[in-house]
């Protein structure tokens, strides 16, 4: 995979100023985008967060999922802290696409859980690659890192790039009645740590 990046710029949010690095993946033709805040370069493990697109829940508000509500969470804490980053990945519906996404949901509709849904539709349950992750985390400087994820993969798949873990921070938002069962079933099927 050839990861380039593109430019750096600041982005101004309601949690505070940010900077933006665009990258470009050649192989897939796919942008992708690093959030930062404060040195990342630091010996101190950064605070992290990996986060796959979600159109529907992190730009259009979906209850379906905790997608955008986990974004804007890590984005307050980050702000909170000063310093860290938020790698997001242009990986919709964990890799199938926004339509197949839409899809999947017609089937969850119809009583499938998200699993089930991608399976029915010829997809694993989880198709996402995190292989991404290393040339951007070099890009940013950052070795060591304070995971903010309630997924073991993602730990499991940055160590296996050589990235430190030093610490998981759940990052477990507010259920409601359209995603209570998406939640069980992340945590039944797909291993999720949630309360």
């Amino acid at each position: 995979m050839v990861l380039r990046f593109i430019e750096r710029s600041k982005l101004p949010t309601r949690w505070g100023i940010f900077d933006i690095h665009g990258f470009e993946d050649a192989d897939s033709d796919k942008e992708h985008i690093a959030i930062s805040m404060g040195d990342c370069s630091s010996d101190e493990p950064l605070l992290l967060r990996l986060h796959s697109e979600c159109l529907t829940g992190d730009a259009l508000g979906s209850l379906r999922c905790d997608c955008g509500a986990q974004l804007h969470a890590a984005m307050a804490a980050i702000a909170e802290r000063g310093r860290g980053a938020i790698l997001y990945l242009r990986q919709e519906g964990r890799g199938i696409g926004l339509l197949n996404k839409i899809k999947a949901y017609h089937l969850q509709d119809a009583g499938a859980d998200t699993v089930e849904a991608n399976e029915r539709l010829g997809f694993g349950a989880d198709q996402r690659d995190y292989s991404l992750c290393a040339p951007m985390l070099n890009h940013l400087g950052a070795r060591r890192v304070v995971l903010m994820t309630n997924n073991p993969r993602k730990v499991a798949a940055l160590q296996a790039l050589g990235v430190e873990v030093v610490e998981r921070r759940p990052l477990q938002t507010q259920s409601n009645p359209h995603n209570a069962h998406y939640l069980s079933t992340k945590a039944g099927k797909l291993g999720h740590l949630l309360d």
